[in-house]
């Protein structure tokens, strides 16, 4: 492990020795006999302000105190994790992300695109977040609602498209280096050679740390520890031209993440291999094709929280997921963009898992069990932005085949007999989905925007066949599960009252029938079922400025009155599992053209409910994080970072008083170089 980490690095920082050689005809078309390579997809659709999107630059990724991209995200309105911990605290199956409080369990709700790739995993539907580094991106994209278009099948809560760095945003030669509290480090290396009239990338990122103590003073025992985490990854991209207005992009990324939560031996382990190919053409008709491969597995070891002995080896989970799309837009003249495309995604996945008695001293295996399943869902859409005058219409449909196969769970005993071979029934349906908004700018100052949309998420293939333990609670799966379906409308208005001030302002409802939720069935027992629905209005409020003297301010704001509808059941009427009623966040900076840099971020979260019967509480939590960089010349900064300055207890998991804390008070302080 500790060769296949510096190696990593070592790649990041390895020339190249390679050549591309421009094409003949390329002064035919461009100015100066040139090829412009942008490493971009192709342009935004003029409509896509009416579903009111928000963007985060790259100079806030750049400035994350914690350097990690869960955190950016959280100042987007509306934004959530399952739980509140990040990604070097939390068991990676929790990472699931959601938008206007349609949490309640921890698949992601939201579809994540990384340069037009989903990265969901293919089994679990968990964002690898160690694995989507900042540094490496350009922007990223936020658009609240359920999703159309290209991959619109998962998209229920909302879409976040991240886009990876482009040649003039990258450093040629970058690294840097951390050290942080509780012995944590940070170290990164990339590179980016110009070859020919295109470019390669190749980077790579290495993170550990002891870890802090998840557990509360008073609930320590002699097996708890810290919650360490070790954690690499590395991307390799290039772009190369294929004419004037056409490019060819590869990407490639490794990573493996190691955690330990709790209690000694209680380790965690996710990984992938993901590559993808895509090409762009920015000519008369428009094209974006591109082909993508995961490979992915995950390993937990669950402790007893009494005995304080395994009592579950889920130590194998292999996943696949193969996809593509192609996306035309043809010349239909200049005031409509028409999008017309197809696309697929298929997964499959395992899991095997060992169970033992943790209660007699010697830990006896008790059960083997294997479980997994096929899934694919292959749609066909178009979309149409058409623009008059100082309004813009935009509307786009769906149709998507969905497959649930080769579903099994089956166990066996230590002695090897057969104690259960459940083999489930093939599934297949058409999904229809749609989304509509409008765009009608008032006057330079002011914008208004409403749409009206639908979506639908498959249940994963962990929610189908895998159940799980967080001790003392054992949720179980459910086979039978139908996929979730979301209508919502929407209403906004933007508003530019001077140079540099940007001010947003959107209701929303959205109601997701067949919501997939953990329902307590038992005393420490819960079942993923099918819900009628959970309902979701709410306002989410947006505020960009650039002030005098130097001086920047981001804000936002979302209230979210999120309800569960199960007529008959006890937490009908109740809020959804892990979903805050109030969220804020607020960043004020000082960056001036040269010298020293400063940022400061405030977020505040409401109480939340760990359960669906909303017996315990997580309390709210405010929290501090600032950012300091001063430059010294030949493209090296020193840089310190601080996380949680305040010391905030952040409750993250609350099972009948046993409680998991959030990231204390963390330091760092390193050095960043760039050319």
């Amino acid at each position: 492990m500790r060769r296949t980490k510096w190696l990593a690095l070592g790649m990041a920082m390895a020339p190249f020795a390679a050549q591309a050689e421009a094409p003949d005809d390329a002064g035919e078309v461009m100015a100066a006999a040139s090829i412009v390579v942008t490493g971009t997809g192709l342009a935004l659709p003029p409509g896509t302000p009416a579903y009111g999107s928000v963007t985060i630059d790259r100079d806030r990724l750049e400035d994350a105190a914690s350097g990690r991209i869960e955190s950016v995200l959280a100042d987007v309105a509306g934004f959530q994790q399952f739980r509140r911990s990040d990604s070097r605290a939390s068991n990676p199956s929790n990472q699931g992300a959601t938008l206007r409080a349609l949490g309640g369990n921890a698949s992601s709700r939201t579809l994540v695109l990384l340069d037009g790739v989903p990265v969901a995993d293919p089994f679990f539907g968990y964002i690898p977040f160690s694995a989507l580094v900042p540094d490496r991106l350009a922007l990223v994209r936020v658009t609240r609602g359920g999703g159309s278009g290209a991959f619109g099948a998962g998209a229920v809560a909302g879409t976040i498209e991240l886009a990876s760095a482009t040649r003039d945003q990258m450093p040629h030669v970058g690294a840097s280096a951390f050290y942080g509290s509780r012995d944590a480090s940070e170290l990164s290396a990339s590179i980016a050679p110009d070859l020919g009239s295109g470019y390669v990338s190749l980077s790579g990122r290495w993170d550990r740390g002891d870890g802090f103590q998840t557990t509360p003073r008073d609930q320590r025992v002699a097996a708890t520890v810290p919650a360490a985490y070790d954690s690499w990854s590395t991307n390799l991209r290039a772009v190369a031209p294929i004419d004037a207005t056409s490019e060819i992009q590869f990407r490639g990324t490794l990573f493996q993440d190691n955690r330990t939560l709790r209690f000694a031996g209680a380790d965690s382990m996710s990984q992938g291999q993901d590559a993808s190919i895509r090409y762009i053409s920015r000519g008369r008709w428009q094209v974006d094709a591109l082909a993508y491969l995961q490979a992915r597995n995950f390993s937990n070891i669950v402790i007893s929280s009494t005995s304080f002995r395994k009592s579950l080896d889920q130590r194998n989970t292999p996943s696949t997921g193969i996809g593509g799309k192609i996306e035309l837009r043809p010349p239909v003249g200049e005031d409509h963009v028409l999008r017309i495309g197809v696309d697929s995604r298929f997964a499959t996945g395992d899991m095997y898992e060992d169970a033992y008695n943790a209660g007699i001293a010697s830990n006896p295996l008790t059960s083997r069990r294997h479980a997994g399943g096929d899934q694919i869902t292959s749609g066909i859409f178009a979309e149409d932005d058409w623009t008059i005058g100082n309004l813009v219409l935009t509307g786009g449909v769906r149709a998507d085949r969905w497959s649930i196969r080769n579903g099994f769970y089956k166990a066996v005993s230590a002695a090897g007999l057969v104690t259960q071979d459940s083999s489930y029934a093939n599934r297949s349906d058409w999904a229809f989905s749609g989304r509509a908004g409008a765009l009608y700018h008032v006057s330079d100052a002011v914008a208004l925007r409403g749409a009206v949309y639908s979506g639908f998420r498959l249940p994963t293939l962990n929610e189908l066949y895998r159940p799980f333990v967080v001790f003392p609670i054992t949720t179980q799966a459910n086979a039978a599960l139908k996929p979730e379906k979301l209508k919502g409308v929407e209403g906004g208005i933007d508003l530019t009252p001077a140079p540099g001030v940007q001010l947003s302002a959107t209701l929303f409802y959205n109601r997701l029938d067949d919501a997939i939720a953990n329902v307590t069935i038992a005393t420490n027992t819960r079942q993923r079922q099918n819900v009628n629905a959970i309902v979701a209005k709410g306002v989410e409020l947006t505020a960009s400025a650039q002030l005098p003297a130097d001086f920047s301010l981001l804000a936002s704001y979302a209230y979210s009155h999120s309800k569960v509808d199960a007529p008959g059941m006890a937490f009908d009427g109740f809020a959804p599992a892990q979903v805050p009623r109030h969220s804020a966040s607020a960043t004020l900076a000082w960056a001036p053209k040269a010298g020293p840099e400063l940022s400061a971020t405030l977020r505040y979260t409401a109480k939340q409910y760990e359960d669906d019967l909303q017996s315990d509480v997580l309390p709210d939590a405010l929290t501090l994080d600032a950012l300091a960089r001063l430059p010294i010349g030949h493209g090296i900064s020193l840089v310190a970072r601080g996380e949680n300055l305040f010391d905030e207890d952040i409750v993250t998991r609350n099972a009948g008083g046993s409680i998991d804390l959030g990231t204390p008070r963390t330091l760092w302080i390193g050095v960043r170089f760039g050319l």
